[in-house]
Parts: C-alpha cells; sequence; structure tokens
C-alpha cells in the first residue's frame, strides 16, 4: 500500500505531459474563418493530433465522440500558488482551454498563436497564472490536480485492494487447506508462481518473504493499469514517462535499502588488478542508476508504442476516408483485423511487461543482498 501511494504521489510531482483536447480546435477554425468573413472549410483529419491527444495525460477525462457531440469529464484542477494560495475548481471552467478562471489558464495551441507565445516556453495542456488581460504572469505554480492518469491509477489501486481483500478473506472463511473457488482460484497459481518462481529464487535465505508482498503489489498494480489501458477511452497510464519513472524510483529505494557492505565493496573496490578497477569502478557505479532507468524506459516505450500503432491502423480508416470514401469503408475490414491481432498481443504484452519489471526488480534486489565470496564458504 505504501507502494500504491508513493507511485501516486510521484506522479502527481512529476506530471509533466498533458494533452489538449482534439475537438476544439474544430471550433476555433470555424471561429477565426467567421471573423474574417471567409467561409469555413473543414478540417482535415490529423493523425497526429488524434494519437498525441490519446496518449497524453489531461485534466479532463474525454470519453467518446458522437458526431459533433464530445462526452467528456471534468476533472479537479489543484493549483497551489506561493503569493496567492491554493485554488480548486473543476477543470470544465477552462472551457477546454478557451477561456481563463480564477487567475489560471489551460494553454493550447489556439491560446498561443493569439498571444505571440513561443511554443518551446510552454506545453499543450499545462496550467499557467494569468493577469487580467489573459496573459502570463509567470509566477511559479504547483499543478496537484487530479489529472485522467492519476484518476485511472487511483481506480486501479482500488480495484487492487478490493481483489486481494477479497482473496484473503476466502483465506480465512475457509482455510488454506481447501481447494480455491472462485476468483480465489484464479489468483492463486498467479501468487504462487510470482512467489516461487520470481521471488524466492532472485532474493536469497529468508529474505524472500519479506519482499514477496512487495513485488506482487508491483506486479498487480502495473498489470491492472496495462489491461485498463486497453479499455476503450481509458488512460495511458502505463505509457506515460512519469509514471514509470515514480514505479522505478520506488523500485530504486527497495534495491538501496536491500543493498550490504559485500555489493558497495564489489561497486567501489572490484576483485581485478589496480589498472582495471579504475576503469571497472565508475562502469559499476553507473550501472546503480541505470538498473531503474532501463525498468523506467522498458515499460514506458513497449506499453505507449502498442498504443500508439494501434491508433495508427485505425487512423487510416480517416485518412483513406478523407481521401474518398469507398476507400475509407473498402480499408475498415483490413483495420479491424489488424486491430484484433494487435488487441491480442497486447494483452499478452500487458502480462509480460507487469512480470518483467516485477522480475527484473526481485533480481536487483537480490544482487545488492548478495554477501561476500567468502560467506558461501
Amino acid at each position: 500500500m505504501v507502494a500504491l501511494v508513493m507511485v501516486l504521489g510521484l506522479h502527481g510531482f512529476g506530471n509533466f505531459s498533458f494533452a489538449e483536447e482534439a475537438h476544439p480546435a474544430t471550433t476555433e477554425h470555424v471561429a477565426d474563418a467567421a471573423a474574417h468573413g471567409e467561409e469555413a472549410e473543414p478540417k482535415k483529419f490529423d493523425a497526429k493530433e488524434v494519437i498525441l491527444g490519446h496518449v497524453k495525460d489531461a485534466h479532463d477525462w474525454h470519453l467518446l465522440s458522437i458526431g459533433e457531440t464530445h462526452v467528456t469529464m471534468p476533472l479537479p484542477v489543484i493549483i497551489y500558488n506561493p503569493a496567492r494560495g491554493t485554488s480548486v475548481f473543476m477543470s470544465s471552467a477552462f472551457h477546454h482551454g478557451h477561456a481563463a478562471h480564477d487567475g489560471y489558464r489551460l494553454v493550447n495551441a489556439h491560446y498561443l498563436h493569439e498571444k505571440g507565445l513561443d511554443p518551446a516556453k510552454y506545453m499543450d495542456g499545462q496550467v499557467i497564472a494569468v493577469d487580467a488581460n489573459d496573459n502570463p504572469t509567470g509566477e511559479k505554480i504547483y499543478d496537484l490536480s487530479m489529472t485522467k492518469n492519476i484518476t485511472s491509477m487511483l481506480i486501479a489501486a482500488i480495484l487492487l485492494v478490493v481483489i486481494m481483500l477479497s482473496v484473503a478473506k476466502a483465506y480465512k472463511t475457509r482455510g488454506s487447506k481447501m481447494a480455491p473457488k472462485g476468483f480465489q482460484s484464479l489468483m492463486e497459481p498467479v501468487i504462487i508462481f510470482m512467489r516461487d518462481e520470481v521471488v524466492k529464487p532472485n532474493i536469497p535465505g529468508k529474505h524472500y518473504e519479506r519482499y514477496t508482498p512487495f513485488i506482487l503489489t508491483i506486479f498487480f498494480f502495473i498489470l491492472i493499469n496495462n489491461l485498463l489501458g486497453l479499455l476503450p477511452g481509458s488512460a495511458n497510464v502505463t505509457g506515460n514517462l512519469a509514471v514509470t519513472a515514480a514505479l522505478a524510483i520506488i523500485s530504486f529505494i527497495a534495491i538501496l535499502i536491500s543493498s550490504n557492505k559485500h555489493f558497495w565493496a564489489h561497486i567501489f573496490n572490484p576483485p581485478v588488478p589496480f589498472g582495471v578497477k579504475l576503469i571497472l569502478a565508475p562502469v559499476e557505479l553507473i550501472g546503480v542508476f541505470t538498473k531503474p532507468v532501463s525498468l523506467m524506459i522498458r515499460l514506458f516505450a513497449n506499453i505507449l508504442a502498442g498504443h500508439i500503432i494501434i491508433l495508427s491502423i485505425i487512423s487510416l480508416v480517416f485518412i483513406f476516408g478523407s481521401l474518398n470514401k469507398v476507400a475509407g469503408y473498402g480499408f475498415l475490414p483490413i483495420t479491424i483485423l489488424f486491430n484484433i491481432v494487435m488487441m491480442m498481443l497486447e494483452l499478452l504484452v500487458a502480462f509480460i511487461q507487469a512480470f518483467i519489471f516485477a522480475n527484473l526488480t526481485a533480481v536487483f534486489i537480490g544482487q545488492a543482498m548478495e554477501g561476500g565470496h567468502d560467506d558461501h564458504h
């Protein structure tokens, strides 16, 4: 449970990627054309805008679109300003980035163009402080908002707690000697496999019992978020670098806590000739920090790549459709077939990546706990 709280907290403070909604761009395009007395041309389908809009975090949750109607769920915006204190309101007050509220506004491409601001200094979906004329003040603020990713992680954490409590209740009611039934029979093989094939072989001695709950928490938390990310309209949690970085930091802290003097002696004083030692010691020290980085990048890249591929295949229908309606409908069966294959592959990847992250965390903890060569004798 502590690990879950740390993930949510670290992601909240490291939340640096937000998304603007794709649908306001069409309204802005029509409004600009009307202001200049021009006839508005229909906005062409922008695959890049749609894909990035779906995989990024956001201050509201876009559930679905029916024609020109967009169903979104506003989320709480929590801004701490050292000069003005804390402001709490719903993201709907921003009107999808068209209006400021309580001295803050949501940055989007239209606002940057209107104010002539440098896009390199601002990010889409970033909340900034503005004055009465809607110009940036440059004030330092801390965005602690309940974004789509944080909300999805809370849902995943609640699901994890409910699932584990239900399994624990089944053991308490029926006892451990009786054959598992129902949901308990589904979870027990997974838990036993993770304990006997992942934690126990990699963490020496009786220490594996202490680390089994931690490894299981990491595995199921990542797995649930991976599976939720495959649902239509869901959040791309484990495909967000801030989330995987928070998970990697938690694993890194566990590795450091588990280390002993033999581990650090091997890092700073490896058993090699002195000349080689001068080269090998810095390499070994760098390796300590690259381990969590590899955990972070591996999970982030695999999940994000899968989502982008699926969205790209779907986008092909609209790209062909914008050229010719017959071509769009003709490509639709191919898209459905490819997406079924990709969804099955992504389902497999969801389990594999959760397993790899948990397994490597156990391996790294076990390496940090290894004793010296004399201990084996």
